[in-house]
C-alpha cells in the first residue's frame, strides 16, 4: 500500500469520528506495511481531552504490537499533529509522521510550531504533510459548515 492508500484509510476513520459527532479526524499506524492501529477523534463522546485521533491509533498499535515502543512505525493522520500528539508519537518512537490537512490553529509539524525540528529533543521523526491535503480539509469544512447551519436553527 502506499501513503495515498494508507491516508485514505485515516480519512474512513475520520468519517466516523463525523457521524458520532466528533470533529472528523482519523488516524492509522503502520508497520511494515500493514496497519497495526487505527483511531478517530472523540474526546466529546469519551469526555477525555487526550482522545485525539493520533492517540487512540498510537494505544491500539501499542497493544496489538504488546510495547509501548512502536519502533519503524509510521503514523498516518488526516490533520497536522497537535503539540500532545506529538509529544505521545515522540514517546513511541514514531519513526515518520504523515498528516493531510495543515492545521493554522494548534499544528505542531509546522504550520504553528514545528517541534519535529527541535534539536534539543530526544527523538526525531520524518515528517511529510500535504498526502490527500485537499480531501481532508474538505472533511473538516464540510462538518463545520454542517454545525454552523444546525445551530443557526436551534
Amino acid at each position: 500500500m502506499s501513503d495515498v492508500d494508507f491516508m485514505r484509510e485515516a480519512l474512513k476513520l475520520a468519517e466516523q469520528a463525523a457521524l458520532a459527532g466528533e470533529v472528523p479526524v482519523g488516524a492509522v499506524v503502520v508497520k511494515d506495511g500493514e496497519i497495526v492501529g487505527r483511531g478517530f477523534n472523540a474526546p466529546i463522546s469519551r469526555h477525555d481531552p487526550s482522545a485525539h485521533a493520533e492517540i487512540a491509533a498510537l494505544r491500539d498499535a501499542a497493544q496489538r504490537i504488546g510495547n509501548y515502543r512502536l519502533v519503524g512505525c509510521e503514523l498516518f493522520v488526516t490533520l497536522e499533529p497537535c503539540v500532545m500528539c506529538v509529544g505521545a508519537m515522540f514517546h513511541a518512537r514514531i519513526a515518520r509522521v504523515v498528516f493531510g490537512a495543515q492545521d493554522y490553529k494548534t499544528g505542531a509539524a509546522g504550520s504553528v510550531l514545528d517541534l519535529f525540528a527541535q534539536s534539543q529533543l530526544n527523538h526525531h521523526a520524518t515528517i511529510q504533510g500535504g498526502v490527500l491535503a485537499d480531501e481532508c480539509g474538505k472533511v473538516l469544512t464540510d462538518f463545520f459548515a454542517m454545525r454552523r447551519a444546525q445551530q443557526k436553527t436551534q
